[in-house]
């Protein structure tokens, strides 16, 4: 983007583009033997408290099968349990475990450490401008993304 205060929407689109996929791909690099998938699920739950499978495959776009071979997985890594609903005892809802909280904020802590590291080979000037973008940039991409519609990737079959 140019040094106009005056760009269209999307040019601000794609920057943010850019900006979104430069970090994840560095931060992806090195995924600490997890999944995006798998973050994503276990982020989901810690966020949002235990949750049908049905409803948590269809809020991360996956078939219920795929979504019961991963919550399996996650309760035999320990990361992950099926717990009663608290108005329905026949329901059963997956949450996360204690062991999967930790284990994000590890992942969460590796991250911020590595984007750190990069931070610390820029000029002071430099890193007082992004903590300034961020500072005005953050909450407006955060409440972008929370109005948002959940919209499918065009050739994506609906969740079921």
């Amino acid at each position: 983007m140019g040094e106009t205060s005056e760009e269209s929407p999307q040019e601000v689109a794609a920057a943010l583009n850019e900006l979104a996929t430069g970090l994840v791909r560095f931060l992806l690099s090195d995924r600490q033997g997890m999944s995006l998938t798998t973050a994503a699920v276990l982020s989901r739950l810690e966020r949002e408290g235990p949750v049908r499978l049905t409803a948590l495959a269809a809020a991360e776009g996956l078939a219920q099968p795929s979504m019961t071979v991963l919550v399996q997985r996650l309760e035999a890594q320990g990361l992950a349990s099926r717990v009663g609903h608290p108005e329905d005892g026949r329901v059963r809802l997956v949450g996360i475990s204690d062991a999967g909280r930790e284990l994000l904020a590890e992942r969460r802590h590796t991250q911020s450490a590595r984007v750190a590291d990069l931070l610390a080979a820029l000029p002071e000037q430099d890193v007082r401008a992004l903590g300034e973008a961020m500072h005005t940039a953050l909450p407006i991409v955060q409440r972008m993304v929370q109005a948002a519609p959940r919209s499918r990737v065009p050739g994506d079959r609906p969740a079921p």
